[in-house]
């Protein structure tokens, strides 16, 4: 059984490290040390369980490390009387994530206001009849689903900061 466990675990390693080297733009060694501490949980990764699990090289090891910890998505921590450091994701990767979401989807609703916008101008000229008039529904139909979606992610932010708060205390 732990046998099958682990294997999994190496599975779902490779495959979130895929996902995050597209959507955090991380190495592929990096993603992989990410997806790994990520699947280890509160009790942390060692910097020898990553050599040894992740078959790379101390030196491409420590470099992704502390490529991660200047990103903020991992912090560790040490036990008395042991001199090794426990990585684990950082506390508020969840937050840093949400707050990512809401300003790329900012983002993009500004961008579909301005190019609707300017549609409308160009539907209301004189000079534009009816066959050249731009469809406006779908910007109009994004731009509601981003303003729904802000909102719900500033109202599950704002749930996970209480209970991270509630955890802390």
């Amino acid at each position: 059984m732990e046998n099958q466990l682990k294997i999994k675990k190496y599975k779902l390693v490779e495959k979130l490290g895929v996902h995050f080297e597209h959507t955090e733009q991380l190495s592929p060694v990096a993603a992989r040390i990410f997806a790994y501490i990520i699947l280890t949980g509160k009790i942390g990764a060692t910097f020898d369980d990553l050599v040894s699990d992740l078959c790379a090289s101390k030196s491409t090891i420590s470099t992704n490390l502390a490529h991660l910890k200047s990103l903020d998505k991992i912090v560790y921590f040490t036990k008395l009387g042991d001199r090794k450091k426990y990585f684990v994701i950082h506390p508020d990767i969840l937050l840093q994530n949400m707050d990512k979401m809401i300003l790329e989807w900012k983002s993009e609703r500004e961008l579909h206001q301005e190019v609707l916008d300017y549609k409308q101008e160009i539907n209301n000229l004189d000079t534009t009849t009816e066959e050249l008039k731009f469809g406006l529904t779908y910007h109009e139909n994004y731009i509601k689903f981003t303003n729904l979606a802000i909102a719900s992610m500033r109202d599950l932010k704002s749930k996970v900061a209480a209970m991270n708060n509630q955890t802390k205390s």
